[in-house]
C-alpha cells in the first residue's frame, strides 16, 4: 500500500510538472466559410514577442509555450482570434471575416505595421473592401473608397485616370500620387499606352495601402509630397486552387448635349439667315447618334495556384480584356499573364518572393474631338451620299471648271472622319521584381532586405487616313502615314536592414537603407511618309534621370500604449545642378493608445481611442518636361535672329536652371482613430495643414532679364488645408447576415499664398477664339480660378450681350474688370459603400457626392450664339441653350460668368447582386460558383447643364462620356 502511494504521488508529481513544462504547439489555421488554409498568419503568445507565422499551408509551429499560455492569431480583413493552451497541442483554428479590426496590417514604406500602431495617415483597402463593378483598371478599385483619394476617369476604354490625394501639392509640377507595386516605383510607359495602370489587371491585386500624411510618405523622400499608393499583389500558396471570373458588359450612352434637329435647324436658319437657306439638306441626321455605338466589352480571367516541385508555392494568372469603346473605331484589348512565387527556406530565415508580370495591349484611338463636331455639324445633310468622291460619305465640296474637287472649309462629317482615321499602337510591358528577406540565424531579430525591380515598356503606333478622306484631295498634303516607336526602362534597387526587438516595455522597429533608381527612354518618330516636304524619320534618346536614396525610420513603443515614429531620407537626383541636387526630407509622429489607459479600460461605448500627432517635409521633382539641369538654353525659331559681322546668328534663350531646387511640401497632421462599441463602429478624423513651397512653373520674368517674359522657377507657395471622416460599421452581423458599410467625407481648402513678382499666371486654355484662358493662378485663391466677367441682367433676368459690370469703375470694360469666381475642387467629396450578405446572396453598391465644385461650360461658351450658324462657307448647328441667353455674337461673350455653372452631384457607380452556390460539384472538397449581375454609372443627380459634371480641371469642352454599363459574371473556384 505504501508503495502504491509513493507511485500514486510521483504520478502526480510528473502530471503537475508536464502541466507547466515547455512544449511544443503547432496546428493549420483556415478561412472559417470556405475552409481554405490562410497563409501568412501572425501567430504571437500574448503579452511576448514571441511568434511565427503559417506557411503557405496555413501550418504553423511553435515550441518552448507553457501550458495556460494564449495564442493570438491575427490576419488581414479577419477578427482575431486568442487560444489558451491546454493539453490539445495540435490545434485546428478557424478565422472570421472581419470588416474592420486594429491588428490588422498595414503594408507601408519598405516594411509593414498594424493599424493598432499606425502613427500615421495610412488607410489599408483589402480584396473584399474594393469597389465593384466593371472595373478596367486598377485604381477604380479604389474610386470612393478613401477619404482624401479623388479619382476622376473619363469614358474611354482602359483609360487613365487622374488620381488626387488631399487635392495635390504643386501647380506646373506633378499632382500625382507615387505608385509603388511590389516595392517597385512606377513612373511612366512607352507612348501608346492609355496609363501608367492600363496595364495592369485589377484581378492580381491583392490589397492597396495608401499613405496620405508626410510621416507616413517621408520614407519616399522627393515622391510622396503627393501621397503614395502601395499596391500589393496576390502571392503563391501551397494549396491547389483554380478559379476562374468572367464578366460581360454591355454599355450605351445615354445623355446628348440639347442641338437642333433637322427641322429645327431648317426653321433656324431660314428665319436668321434666309440667304443661306440654298445651303441646307433634306434629311435629319442626329450626329451624336451616329458617332456614338452600343459597346460588347469581356473580362476573363484565370487563376491556378499550388505548390510546384514540391518547395515552390506559386500563382500563375492569364487575363483577357477586350473593351469596345462607345464612339466609333474606340477599342481597348490588353492580355496579361502574372507570375508569383514564394518559397522560403531554413525554417522560414530566408523568404524569396519573385514577381514577373506581361502585358499586351492593342489599342485603336478614337478621336474625342469628333464629340464636338457632332454638335456642329449641318443636322440637315446625310451620313452617306453615293455620288460623294470621299468613300461615299457626305462632305461639303464643290467642283471647279474643271471638275476638280474643291473642299468647302468647315467642319468635316465627324462619323467619315472617325472611320476614315486609323490611329493604333501596340505596347508591350513587361515588370516585376526579387525581393529576398533573410532573417539572421545568429541574430533573429534582424532581417536584410533585397528588392531589385525593373518596369520596361515598348510601344508602337501609326496614323493613317484613307486616301479618300478629305485630306487626301489637297493638292499638297495626301492625308497622313506616320509610324513611332519608342522605349521606357525603369530600374530600381532597394537595400535596407530592420531590426525588431523589445527592451522591457519598449519595442524598437529600426529600419535603415538605400534606394536607386534609374530611367531611360528613346524612340524615333517617321514623320508623314505621303508628304514629300515632311523632313522624314526622326530619333532621339531622353537623358537619363537617376534617383538615389539613403532611408532611415525608426518605431517606438513603450508599454503598447505610446507610440513614436521618426522617419529620414536625403534623396539625390540628376535633374538638378550640383548645389541643388540634393535634400533632406523626414517626418514625426506621436500617437497615444488612450483607451489602454485604465480610466477607460473595460468602458462599454469606447473600445478604441488613438490619438495621433504629425509632421514631416517631402520633396518634388517630378512632372516638368526637359532635364532641368542640363537643358540650360533652348534656341529660337528662325525669327530669334540678330546680326553679327553680316550674319544672321538665331538666338538662344539662357534658361536659368541652374539655380533651380525641389519643391518641398510640409504637412503637419492631428487625427483621432476611434472603436466604438466592441468595435462595431471604427474610423478615423483627420485634420491637416500642407505648405508648399518653392513651387516649380513657368513664369513671369522682369523685363530685360531674358529673351522671354516666361521661364521655368521656383515661384510661389501654396497652402491647403482639409478634414477627413471616416466611419466603418458593421451594421449587422449573425450567422445569416452580414451587413457593413463604410462612409468617407473629405474638406479641402487650397490657396495660393504667393507668387513670383506678385503677378498672376494665366492658365486653362478654352475653345471658342484663339489664345484664350478662362482660369488664373493668383495669390490669395484656390489655384485654376475661373477669371471671369460679371455677367448684367435685364429687368426681365435676361442677360444682355456684351454687358458686364464695370468692376474698378473707370468707365472702361476691359481685362481688368474681370474677377476670380470659384474653382474646379469640390469644397467636400463624399464616398458611402454598402455591403450587404443574406446567406448565399450579397448586394453591393457604391456612392459618391461632390459638392461646390464649378464647371466652365466651354460647349456652350464657345457654340451658343446665332452668327455661329455659319460656320466658315458652310452651316453649323448650335446648341438649343442659344434660346436662352440670345446672343448673336460678341469677341467676350466666351469670357462670361454666366457658363460657369456649379457642377455638385450625387453619383451611383454601380450596384451589383450575386448568389453563390456551395459545392455544386460534390466530389471536390473546396469549390463555389458565384453568379452576379450589375449596373455601371446607374444615375447622376446634379443641376449642371451638360453631359457629364464630372470633367477633368473643370473645363468642359469635348470629353469623352462615361456610359451605361449592364453586367453579368461568373466567379467559379475549385
Amino acid at each position: 500500500m505504501k508503495k502504491f502511494k509513493l507511485l500514486l504521488i510521483g504520478l502526480l508529481l510528473t502530471t503537475s510538472f508536464s502541466m507547466f513544462a515547455q512544449q511544443t504547439v503547432k496546428g493549420i489555421v483556415k478561412e472559417k466559410t470556405s475552409g481554405e488554409p490562410l497563409p501568412g498568419v501572425s501567430v504571437v503568445v500574448k503579452g511576448t514577442t514571441k511568434g511565427t507565422e503559417t506557411d503557405f499551408d496555413g501550418n504553423f509551429q511553435i515550441t518552448k509555450v507553457n501550458t495556460g499560455d494564449i495564442l493570438v492569431f491575427r490576419y488581414l480583413g479577419y477578427a482575431n482570434k486568442e487560444i489558451t493552451i491546454g493539453t490539445n497541442l495540435n490545434l485546428t483554428v478557424l478565422l472570421e471575416d472581419s470588416a474592420e479590426q486594429l491588428d490588422e496590417i498595414v503594408v507601408v514604406g519598405y516594411g509593414t505595421t498594424t493599424v493598432k500602431d499606425a502613427t500615421g495617415s495610412v488607410e489599408a483597402i483589402t480584396a473584399k473592401e474594393f469597389t465593384k463593378g466593371n472595373i478596367v483598371t486598377p485604381e477604380n478599385l479604389l474610386s470612393g473608397r478613401v477619404a482624401g483619394v479623388n479619382i476622376t476617369t473619363s469614358g474611354a476604354p482602359g483609360s487613365g485616370s487622374l488620381i488626387r490625394i488631399r487635392g495635390g501639392s504643386s501647380l506646373n509640377a506633378s499632382n500625382d500620387p507615387l505608385i509603388v507595386i511590389d516595392g517597385l516605383p512606377m513612373s511612366g510607359t512607352a507612348g501608346g499606352s492609355r496609363g501608367v495602370l492600363a496595364s495592369i489587371n485589377p484581378n492580381d491585386i491583392e490589397s492597396f495601402s495608401v499613405l496620405k500624411d508626410a510621416s507616413a510618405t517621408a520614407i519616399y523622400g522627393s515622391r510622396g509630397a503627393n501621397g503614395v499608393i502601395i499596391i500589393s499583389t496576390k502571392k503563391g500558396r501551397s494549396e491547389y486552387s483554380l478559379d476562374y471570373d468572367f464578366q460581360m458588359g454591355f454599355g450605351e450612352i445615354k445623355d446628348r448635349v440639347s442641338v437642333f434637329n433637322g427641322d429645327e435647324f431648317r426653321n433656324l436658319v431660314n428665319n436668321r439667315r434666309p440667304s443661306d437657306a440654298g445651303l441646307l439638306g433634306t434629311a435629319s441626321t442626329n450626329w451624336q447618334d451616329e458617332i456614338y455605338q452600343k459597346s460588347v466589352s469581356t473580362q476573363h480571367n484565370l487563376t491556378a495556384r499550388g505548390q510546384i516541385f514540391g518547395f515552390l508555392p506559386t500563382r500563375l494568372s492569364v487575363g483577357f480584356a477586350n473593351i469596345e469603346g462607345n464612339i466609333l473605331t474606340s477599342q481597348y484589348d490588353r492580355a496579361t499573364i502574372s507570375l508569383s512565387m514564394n518559397p522560403s527556406f531554413f525554417n522560414d530565415h530566408l523568404k524569396v518572393n519573385l514577381n514577373y508580370n506581361r502585358a499586351f495591349e492593342d489599342n485603336r484611338f478614337a478621336d474625342a474631338g469628333q464629340v464636338g463636331a457632332a454638335l456642329r455639324y449641318d443636322p440637315s445633310q446625310p451620313v452617306r451620299d453615293a455620288s460623294s468622291p470621299f468613300g461615299g460619305f457626305y462632305q461639303h465640296f464643290t467642283r471647279d471648271a474643271q471638275g476638280r474637287v474643291i473642299m468647302q472649309n468647315g467642319t468635316r462629317n465627324p462619323v467619315a472622319a472617325l472611320l476614315q482615321n486609323n490611329n493604333s499602337s501596340d505596347v508591350f510591358r513587361h515588370y516585376g521584381n526579387l525581393k529576398v528577406d533573410y532573417k539572421f540565424h545568429f541574430l533573429p531579430e534582424l532581417t536584410a532586405t533585397v528588392n531589385l525591380g525593373f518596369d520596361k515598356s515598348i510601344g508602337e503606333g501609326t496614323n493613317i487616313s484613307s486616301l479618300q478622306s478629305p485630306a487626301s484631295f489637297n493638292d499638297v498634303f495626301v492625308g497622313n502615314d506616320s509610324a513611332y516607336r519608342n522605349e521606357v526602362l525603369n530600374e530600381s534597387l532597394d537595400g535596407y536592414l530592420n531590426y525588431v526587438n523589445t527592451f522591457g516595455k519598449i519595442k524598437a522597429d529600426i529600419t535603415a537603407g538605400y534606394s536607386y533608381q534609374t530611367f531611360n527612354g528613346s524612340g524615333s518618330d517617321t514623320g508623314n511618309r505621303r508628304n514629300p516636304n515632311d523632313q522624314g524619320a526622326t530619333t532621339y534618346a531622353n537623358t537619363p534621370v537617376v534617383l538615389v536614396g539613403f532611408l532611415g525610420r525608426a518605431n517606438f513603443t513603450y508599454n503598447e500604449k505610446y507610440l513614436l515614429t521618426l522617419n529620414y531620407r536625403r534623396d539625390g537626383t540628376s535633374r538638378f545642378g550640383p548645389e541643388n541636387r540634393w535634400g533632406n526630407f523626414g517626418g514625426a509622429a506621436l500617437a497615444w493608445r488612450i483607451s489602454d489607459e485604465e480610466f477607460l479600460k473595460g468602458n462599454d461605448v469606447i473600445s478604441d481611442l488613438k490619438l495621433r500627432a504629425s509632421y514631416g517635409v517631402n520633396g518634388q521633382q517630378d512632372g516638368i518636361a526637359g532635364d532641368l539641369y542640363l537643358d540650360r538654353y533652348r534656341f529660337g525659331n528662325q525669327n530669334s535672329q540678330y546680326i553679327f559681322g553680316g550674319n544672321p546668328i538665331q538666338a538662344t534663350f539662357p534658361l536659368e536652371r541652374s539655380s533651380l531646387k525641389w519643391e518641398n511640401t510640409a504637412t503637419i497632421e492631428l487625427g483621432l482613430d476611434y472603436g466604438l462599441f466592441n468595435n462595431k463602429l471604427t474610423g478615423s478624423i483627420n485634420y491637416f495643414q500642407k505648405n508648399s513651397t518653392d513651387l516649380l512653373s513657368d513664369a513671369p520674368v522682369a523685363d530685360g532679364s531674358n529673351f522671354t517674359n516666361r521661364v521655368l522657377q521656383n515661384v510661389g507657395d501654396l497652402q491647403v488645408n482639409g478634414i477627413e471622416f471616416t466611419l466603418n460599421a458593421d451594421v449587422i452581423k449573425t450567422e445569416d447576415i452580414d451587413w457593413n458599410i463604410n462612409f468617407n467625407a473629405t474638406y479641402l481648402d487650397r490657396e495660393i499664398e504667393k507668387l513670383a513678382l506678385n503677378q498672376d499666371i494665366t492658365t486653362g486654355g478654352i475653345a471658342g477664339g484663339t489664345g484664350n484662358f478662362i482660369q488664373l493662378y493668383s495669390e490669395g485663391f484656390a489655384p485654376n480660378s475661373f477669371f471671369v466677367y460679371k455677367q448684367l441682367y435685364d429687368n426681365a433676368g435676361q442677360p444682355i450681350e456684351g454687358a458686364y459690370a464695370d468692376l474698378n469703375g473707370d468707365g472702361i470694360i476691359n481685362n481688368d474688370d474681370r474677377y476670380l469666381k470659384e474653382n474646379p475642387q469640390a469644397d467636400v467629396t463624399l464616398g458611402f459603400q454598402s455591403n450587404f450578405n443574406y446567406k448565399n446572396f450579397d448586394l453591393a453598391f457604391n456612392l459618391r457626392a461632390s459638392i461646390g465644385n464649378y464647371n466652365y461650360n466651354n460647349v456652350n461658351s464657345s457654340l451658343a450664339q446665332y452668327d455661329l450658324l455659319q460656320d466658315n462657307a458652310v452651316l453649323g448647328n448650335l446648341p438649343t441653350s442659344v434660346l436662352e441667353t440670345n446672343f448673336q455674337r460678341t469677341s467676350d461673350v466666351i469670357l462670361s460668368d454666366i457658363y460657369l455653372e456649379n457642377a455638385s452631384f450625387l453619383r451611383m457607380d454601380n450596384i451589383t447582386l450575386g448568389y453563390t452556390f456551395d459545392r455544386p460539384i460534390k466530389k471536390f472538397a473546396s469549390n463555389s460558383i458565384r453568379l452576379w449581375a450589375g449596373m455601371q454609372n446607374v444615375f447622376t443627380v446634379t443641376n449642371y447643364s451638360g453631359l457629364d459634371p464630372e470633367v477633368f480641371n473643370g473645363i468642359d469642352n469635348t470629353i469623352y462620356p462615361r456610359p451605361r454599363t449592364f453586367l453579368v459574371g461568373a466567379n467559379i473556384k475549385f
